[in-house]
């Protein structure tokens, strides 16, 4: 069991915390916001990709076989949300903390964002699919649990980062230059998903 629980913990880390679209936002959203702020996108991405694991342990993962259009409807999703998330970040006025309501972090984008993301879908497909592939509730239930705070630790490391970049990123063409170098990095995230 202990061989077990290390492997889907490492699993678990190597997913969460490799460069993707949600920590991308989440450096960026401690850079803008600080890490009060930012600590929702981190809290909502986290139950996010946990209601979405526990979707694939509980059956999602079968319906998606018979229906594999349901994953490509999904793929053009996340590619379009990518895209407008891109966009949010392309156009800041590069000033901290900003005021726009629109463009603070918050819960349910965070989540949102975990549901249109195919890197979650993959991650969260391969992993039941190595760990529960049974449907056993009981497995599932503990690996939702343990990538639950180890996703949760991980997407922090993200924003903590970019709060250290907020000394440095004060200047309002610096941070207009940041957010613009992760706005194309989530336009290349989407190109990628589309090749």
């Amino acid at each position: 069991m202990n061989t077990l629980f290390y492997s889907m913990a490492g699993f678990a880390l190597a997913a969460s915390i490799s460069p993707g679209p949600v920590n991308l936002l989440a450096l960026s959203a401690g850079a803008t916001h600080g890490l009060g702020s930012s600590m929702r996108h981190v809290t909502g991405a986290t139950f996010g990709f946990t209601a979405l694991l526990l979707a694939m342990g509980l059956g999602l993962q079968q319906l998606l076989q018979h229906w594999p259009a349901l994953t490509h409807g999904v793929a053009w999703f996340g590619v379009a949300f990518l895209l407008y998330m891109a966009y949010g970040l392309a156009r800041s006025d590069g000033q901290l903390s900003g005021n726009d309501a629109q463009q603070r972090p918050s819960l349910f984008k965070g989540a949102l964002m975990q549901w249109l993301n195919p890197k979650a879908w993959l991650a969260s497909m391969a992993g039941m699919g190595a760990y529960a592939a049974d449907g056993d509730l009981l497995r599932v239930g503990q690996f939702a649990a343990l990538y639950f705070v180890i996703c949760y630790l991980s997407i922090s490391c993200w924003a903590l980062a970019g709060v250290y970049l907020r000394q440095y990123l004060e200047n309002p063409l610096y941070l207009r230059r940041f957010n613009r170098g992760l706005a194309l990095l989530l336009v290349l995230s989407a190109v990628y998903l589309l090749v």
